[in-house]
């Protein structure tokens, strides 16, 4: 049965063992293995949004909710990432750097993930990634990134251009709300 706290505590002792994802993925393969437990701890996904299960400076974890047909643009984390999927899909695109200074380079698309019920996906640390739900229903996953996410400054990618710019987090927040209206309005 999956117990919120009890991952909470899992995954910050996991971090303070090592400091990498390797344990970290292993709680996340774990939970999201029995999704309907982890459904009933956090209940079934009703609106698009990230809700920050924790945050502190060894650990921050998200329930994120992708509303269908959702996307959210090339983006970095700077610190390593494990996703798990507890309902719906995520599809992640990878890209990489083709040139320019950090902070002024391009990218080009290098490959591509999909992410089932029960998958759990890490991402290094310098992986640039966008994500779609290509379904036609609301997808729950939970993230856990390495250290305090938030407070981390980080780059997204113009989707024309595919030109690196500073990180929105409200712009990017505000896109879930976004994608719920569009998604009630179909």
């Amino acid at each position: 049965m999956f117990d919120l706290d009890r991952f909470i505590a899992d995954c910050r002792a996991a971090v303070a063992e090592d400091p990498s994802h390797k344990l970290v993925r292993g709680i996340v393969h774990r939970a999201v293995a029995e999704p309907q437990s982890v459904l009933k701890s956090l209940g079934e996904p009703r609106f698009a949004g990230v809700d920050v299960i924790y945050r502190g400076d060894d650990v921050t974890i998200f329930n994120v909710i992708w509303a269908p047909l959702m996307t959210i643009l090339p983006h970095d984390h700077r610190t390593w990432a494990v996703i798990g999927v507890y309902g719906g899909r995520e599809d992640n695109m990878y890209w990489r750097r083709t040139g320019g200074e950090p902070g002024a380079s391009r990218i080009e698309a290098a490959g591509a993930r999909s992410l089932c019920v029960g998958d759990a996906e890490p991402l290094g640390r310098d992986i640039i990634h966008s994500v779609t739900n290509p379904i036609g229903r609301l997808t729950g996953a939970i993230h856990v990134y390495g250290g305090d996410f938030v407070a981390i400054r980080r780059s997204e990618w113009d989707p024309e251009m595919l030109t690196e710019r500073p990180y929105d987090q409200e712009k990017n927040f505000a896109a879930f709300a976004q994608a719920q209206k569009r998604f009630e309005a179909a």
